[in-house]
């Protein structure tokens, strides 16, 4: 397996119950933070998103600029068909974007869907 992605999580997709079922695996990573990010809840609509990770509220952040915002999480290093597992767990309230961690490495986060846009990542 070629794990040429990372992926940022802060919130369900740090669980064990939802790694087996959308990766089929059991993810290793490592603690990092998102500075310019503030965190919110949303409420689940998607019954099998619900079913899958237990929970009707999952974390949502969004873009704040503000570089005392920090939102702790867990980097992954994840293959290509895994980061499209991801998207199919992901619902439409949430998009993809490649942000720059705290520790300098580059990863994709899901945000929230009307998150301002962060600067680009080199």
């Amino acid at each position: 397996m070629t794990f040429s992605e990372k992926l940022f999580s802060y919130g369900t997709l740090q669980l064990e119950a939802v790694q087996l079922a959308t990766f089929g695996r059991k993810l290793d990573g490592e603690a990092d933070d998102m500075p310019g990010f503030s965190l919110t809840l949303l409420k689940i609509e998607d019954a099998s998103v619900v079913a899958t990770s237990g929970k009707t509220h999952h974390p949502v952040v969004s873009y704040s600029g503000n570089p005392t915002d920090t939102v702790s999480g867990t980097v992954f290093s994840i293959t290509p068909a895994e980061l499209a597992h991801a998207d199919a767990y992901e619902v439409s309230d949430y998009r993809r974007d490649k942000v720059t961690l705290a520790s300098g490495v580059s990863a994709w986060v899901y945000v929230a869907n009307n998150s301002p846009l962060p600067p680009a990542v080199k």
